[in-house]
């Protein structure tokens, strides 16, 4: 096979990489190795910055997103039997945010690959990128039970941490820069009407605990677990009573409890690669770098980094010009780090630490009194959960 942009990896950004490039007349291959059944299932997240739903919109993907997407205007964090909204309109100049789980995504993007094209190959697994410092890099994959390779003028990795593509970089001129953190998410699905409005971020001594949704009838929620916690060793009833326990507020506020559907824990990381090309070879989304679920940061880096990538390849495809190609890997990772940074600081502000002492506690209030109390703070936290503008 031939193409002049070969995409591994199926999920959000080589999805919307693809879509993005087909509006430009840029032909590409996108190589999924799950099957489509699998891809559309996967649950991750589920809320989208202003400049993912303009992405969206941009690339033709955005109708049920419209109608169904849940916007947002704020988050509300709950600390020493206190409640603090924060408002993003009015310190961001208008920005908000939107609910969609990335589910959703998945499946109207494959909806618009397969009736539009370009191709969409799933059970296509990437087994190598050859030659990726090389005018036609190669990527060789197993499909339908048998071997085939896919020349390309560029190879785009968006498949993940544990994909090929970064197995590609030479280890000499390669950087990984990483944190473990010494707790985990445990995360539910719970078919009950949301009891907030909002996302409600809550600290407290028996640990952190976040209410989303994922729809008007659809809740989910987490809690700060143990690193290396069985799912198994929590009941429904032991997580709903936990999760009460860590939103109680007063007495107006219940927390609704329904039938839970998915359960799962998921430890917390950062990790960043770089640099973020080596030749003709790119990584985007999770292939280069992965934050804690905190700062909402994970899907919309991806989509940040394939807005870039998109608009580079599509003035190379017109102009003949690589100027912002060549600068892909400093930009994005300029945005990167300061994604990291912020789910960082949010991470160690809002959960309890393991080995904390006094002072740790008193730090995280310090912090947390600072945002509530300083107009200043409150906007530098609501420009970043709501999306830096990229810059170009």
């Amino acid at each position: 096979m031939r193409t002049t942009v070969g995409v591994i990896g199926g999920g959000p950004a080589g999805l919307l990489l693809a879509r993005l490039l087909h509006r430009a007349g840029i032909d590409c291959v996108v190589l999924e190795s799950r099957t489509r059944e699998y891809v559309e299932q996967r649950q991750r997240a589920g809320m989208l910055e202003q400049g993912t739903v303009d992405a969206l919109r941009e690339a033709g993907a955005a109708d049920r997103l419209d109608a169904e997407g849940l916007v947002h205007h704020g988050i509300e964090l709950r600390f020493a039997g206190e409640r603090h909204r924060i408002d993003f309109p009015s310190l961001t100049g208008g920005r908000s945010v939107t609910i969609y789980a990335q589910t959703e995504i998945v499946k109207d993007l494959i909806a618009l690959q397969l009736d539009q094209g370009p191709p969409l190959l799933f059970g296509a697994e990437a087994l190598a990128v050859e030659k990726p410092d090389s005018e036609r890099p190669v990527v060789r994959f197993r499909h339908e039970g048998r071997e085939r390779t896919l020349t390309c003028d560029w190879v785009v990795g968006c498949d993940g941490s544990h994909g090929v593509a970064r197995d590609a970089f030479p280890t000499a001129t390669s950087r990984t820069y990483a944190h473990d953190y010494p707790y985990s998410w445990l995360g539910i699905l719970a078919d009950v009407p949301p009891s907030c409005e909002e996302l409600v971020y809550a600290r407290g001594e028996r640990g952190f605990a976040l209410h989303s949704m994922r729809s008007p009838a659809v809740s989910r929620l987490y809690l700060q677990v143990p690193n290396g916690t069985d799912p198994g060793d929590w009941p429904d009833e032991r997580i709903w009573d936990e999760l009460a326990a860590r939103f109680a507020i007063d007495a107006d506020w219940t927390l609704a409890r329904g039938p839970i559907t998915a359960t799962s824990v998921t430890p917390m990381r950062s990790h960043v690669h770089e640099p973020m090309r080596h030749g003709r070879l790119l990584l985007a989304g999770d292939a280069a770098h992965i934050v804690p679920p905190t700062g909402a940061k994970g899907l919309n880096l991806a989509v940040s980094d394939v807005r870039v990538l998109a608009r580079a390849l599509t003035e190379l495809h017109r102009t003949g010009s690589a100027q912002l190609l060549d600068r892909y890997s400093e930009l994005c990772l300029a945005r990167v780090w300061q994604a990291t940074r912020f789910s960082y600081d949010m991470t160690r502000m809002l959960h309890a630490q393991p080995n904390g002492d006094v002072f740790d506690d008193r730090m995280q209030l310090a912090r947390l009194r600072r945002i509530t109390a300083s107009r200043h703070a409150a906007a530098e936290l609501a420009a970043n959960y709501s999306g830096l503008p990229l810059t170009l």
